[in-house]
């Protein structure tokens, strides 16, 4: 027996056990724990009866190993009820409800009810024991992915991977056009459109006679040549008639890949030399290291856009986990980013906003209640009134969400707008109980965003309020509760034509084609 009792009991556990001991005492109950060497270390007596602890640490002793491996209520005799209770798969102790010698025996029913409560405060002591790990494990999850983003961003060197391909590509041309004199240069690039590869010009420099269509031929002819061991398509009218059939206005063209001949996403191409009869071996040296720097780049840039995607999938997909937990809250955090963007970007129209501040406001809506990951479900789903222990609980949220995000140094702009979400301008919000300007901007915002779903959204203990009593409320609650200037900014914008976006589905004419590109956009600006 004591070999299955293999980790001691922590105050928390016995705070725990004490909690349970009342819920029995009220029904004339005693609840007696014992440690790993049969000791009894908690012993609460109802006072009807006292319990005989010597007798029933004797009676453990002769409970076999596998009963207690089995982590489930039994009983021991009419009057025992005995539960091993286990935390990450081992049993830290065990717990006895002693029923005492009362004027009648216990039906099956109350017994197998008896059961059912020792087994749930079984199953909620594991479950609190798992949280820490939980947001640990989210942390280090978020806190990876942010490392693997800013990796490839530092092995990128001389290339920003938050620059559009386009301009990095016109800024290769431009400085290759400062080298080599020529009438037109250029930068093709193959593209997917409709499920089909198309090769269209990205970039150039001076009159290219080789459109996309042409373009297309071109880089058949530069295959050939790359398997036929050449570094380059050079073809000119130097020292006899074009190999390759060109325009007219061609007298001499160098082409180079993006890439190799079996896996080809472009070309580099120059016409018509200025400085000097024809391309020779220093341009193919010269082009093919542009056109790798390029190729790099894209490539980079193709893995930077996925780890973005993949980043703010993560987030969604952490997000959507609370939003889960009640089925009237899902879609919540969405709408909470999407109307924190809505107002930050109304705001910009009456004093400075940086587009940076209202990605980060993006962000902060989405994650604002990522902390409720720590909060259990019977909590977030309760169809009632709280209880005040249960509302300080529910009011931690902000401080775990706070915490998991702060080990992540891009995120330190977002974490004071996910931990001040509830605070009031008067002082009376939590977690602590800050007023006026000592509130993020960030936080005052995404406040206001989480109000306004929050009332016009179905909850299981009321219905969606209208809009207008929903505003109505919010403009009653300047001073107090919101922040003036952002109310009046959110009220004189268009809250209709706002309501039918988020009824839409966020519509695809709103600045991007997606809301999903906005969030990947969102998450590239932080490590700009």
């Amino acid at each position: 027996m004591n070999n299955t009792i293999a980790q001691t009991i922590s105050d928390s556990q016995i705070g725990q056990f004490n909690e349970l001991a009342h819920k029995f005492n009220q029904f004339g109950l005693n609840l007696l724990v014992f440690d790993a060497q049969r000791r009894c270390v908690l012993q609460a007596d109802a006072g009807k009866f006292q319990s005989d602890a010597a007798r029933i640490a004797e009676l453990i002793g002769q409970t076999s190993a596998a009963d207690t491996e089995n982590a489930s209520a039994a009983w021991l005799s009419e009057t025992l009820l005995i539960c091993p209770v286990k935390v990450n798969q081992s049993v830290v102790a065990v717990m006895v409800v002693d029923t005492g010698s009362q004027s009648h025996e216990k039906t099956s029913q109350e017994k197998i009810y008896l059961a059912c409560m020792v087994e749930d405060f079984n199953k909620n002591m594991a479950t609190a024991q798992q949280v820490p790990r939980q947001i640990e494990k989210f942390s280090n999850e978020l806190s990876r992915a942010y490392e693997e983003i800013v990796l490839l961003y530092n092995l990128s060197t001389n290339m920003q991977v938050t620059q559009s391909s386009a301009s990095y590509l016109q800024m290769a041309c431009d400085q290759l056009t400062q080298l080599v004199q020529v009438e037109g240069i250029a930068i093709f690039v193959e593209r997917e459109i409709d499920g089909h590869k198309q090769i269209g010009l990205s970039a150039g420099s001076g009159v290219m006679a080789i459109d996309p269509v042409r373009a297309d031929i071109l880089q058949m002819y530069l295959a050939e040549e790359l398997h036929a061991g050449k570094d380059a398509l050079i073809d000119s009218t130097q020292d006899g008639p074009l190999k390759y059939q060109w325009p007219e206005t061609v007298h001499n063209i160098i082409a180079v890949p993006l890439g190799n001949a079996e896996k080809m996403s472009g070309c580099l191409v120059a016409t018509n030399a200025l400085d000097k009869p024809d391309f020779d071996t220093t341009d193919i040296k010269l082009f093919n290291s542009v056109a790798n720097q390029c190729m790099v780049f894209i490539e980079n840039n193709r893995l930077f856009d996925e780890l973005k995607e993949l980043f703010i999938g993560c987030l969604r997909a952490l997000t959507n986990s609370i939003d889960a937990k009640d089925q009237y809250t899902r879609g919540h955090s969405e709408r909470v980013a999407f109307i924190s963007r809505w107002i930050a970007e109304h705001l910009g129209r009456v004093r400075p906003v940086s587009e940076k501040l209202i990605h980060h406001v993006y962000l902060a809506g989405l994650l604002h209640d990522i902390g409720k990951i720590g909060i259990g479900e019977e909590v977030l789903r309760k169809n009632g009134r709280l209880t005040d222990a249960e509302y300080s609980v529910i009011q931690s949220h902000p401080r775990i969400g706070a915490s998991i995000l702060s080990g992540i140094h891009q995120m330190e702009d977002i974490v004071p707008g996910v931990l001040g979400h509830h605070e009031r301008m008067d002082g009376k919000g939590y977690p602590q109980g800050l007023k006026g300007d000592e509130i993020s901007l960030i936080a005052r915002i995404v406040s206001l965003a989480d109000a306004f779903d929050a009332m016009t959204s179905k909850r299981v203990y009321r219905n969606a309020m209208n809009i207008q009593k929903a505003l109505d409320i919010i403009e009653d609650g300047i001073g107090t509760q919101f922040d003036e200037e952002i109310v009046r900014v959110f009220l004189d914008s268009d809250v209709q034509k706002l309501w039918h976006i988020i009824q839409d589905g966020f519509i695809e004419n709103w600045d991007f084609s997606n809301i999903d590109e906005y969030g990947t956009q969102a998450v590239g600006e932080l490590i700009r």
